[in-house]
């Protein structure tokens, strides 16, 4: 900007990127510190300073703030994911379309055909249109049937919201960083690993297993000690002599020990020998 001749300088606002340095990181940190100790937020971040951090980075790329992203995620089998509504009011506020997204129903309802697609305009003027979502591809798929599923109970929005799902993921996909949409996990084919659902043994149990356990242990124990003693015996056995080896001994010690003939000494003539 110029005044007077003179060029003043104008502050550029930007967003914060916690991960650029340590000076952005620790103000990060600050920041979710103080928002942590919200009584507002849900549980998820209350005292959570590092999820707290994670919906400020997401807050910061997608230029909204971080309470809209904290009150509209969810963890759905251990993944963050932001819910439908909220999907469909990102796509009306990021100013990629003409219009705001619109919908259309096809087939009748009440049938297996009946279904929904989503679409806008751009700025061009084109009209963008989603793939078709039907009652019969619910089925199909599972999430019509799907245990604590709101497709019985309230299948037209079920509708918009798989069609608006469709829209984002063909012409935004942008906009929510990679994250799934809450609704497409709650229908997919994931299981939850929870207390409620692994077979829990009881007391009883466990102990009957620890006495198996050591039972078997002491079992290993008292084979490998037999082992031994039939090694022990069996090299015994081998060290032993056999009859004929005996018999031999006895004749060479019997040989040694048989005493030697002695020289004799000079002895006197007999009488009848002696001349006359």
């Amino acid at each position: 900007m110029e005044e007077n001749g003179i060029v003043v300088s104008q502050p550029q606002v930007s967003g914060l990127n916690m991960f650029a340095n340590q000076d952005s990181f620790n103000t990060g940190y600050r920041m979710a510190q103080i928002l942590s100790a919200s009584t507002i937020i849900p549980d998820t971040f209350k005292g959570n300073v590092g999820n707290v951090m994670i919906a400020i980075d997401l807050a910061q790329r997608i230029h909204t703030n971080p309470l809209m992203i904290m009150q509209n995620m969810a963890v759905i089998y251990g993944m963050p994911s932001f819910s439908a509504r909220f999907l469909i009011a990102c796509i009306n506020a990021s100013g990629l379309f003409a219009t705001p997204l619109r919908y259309e129903f096809v087939g009748e309802q009440g049938k297996d055909d009946w279904g929904c697609y989503a679409y806008a305009i751009d700025k061009q003027g084109e009209v963008l249109k989603g793939s078709t979502v039907t009652i019969h591809q619910a089925k199909i798929k599972g999430w019509y049937d799907k245990k604590g599923s709101n497709w019985q109970a309230d299948p037209e929005q079920m509708l918009r919201y798989r069609a608006a799902t469709r829209f984002q993921n063909a012409y935004c996909p942008e906009i929510t960083c990679g994250l799934a949409v809450k609704e497409d996990l709650e229908d997919g084919d994931y299981t939850e690993i929870t207390t409620d659902n692994v077979e829990q043994l009881s007391a009883e149990e466990k102990l009957a297993e620890a006495q198996q356990q050591e039972e078997q242990q002491a079992n290993s124990q008292s084979l490998g000690m037999n082992n031994g003693e039939n090694k022990e015996e069996n090299k015994a056995a081998d060290n032993t002599p056999s009859n004929e080896q005996k018999t031999a001994q006895t004749a060479e010690n019997a040989a040694q020990t048989k005493p030697k003939a002695q020289p004799m000494g000079k002895q006197e003539m007999p009488d009848i020998f002696k001349q006359q």
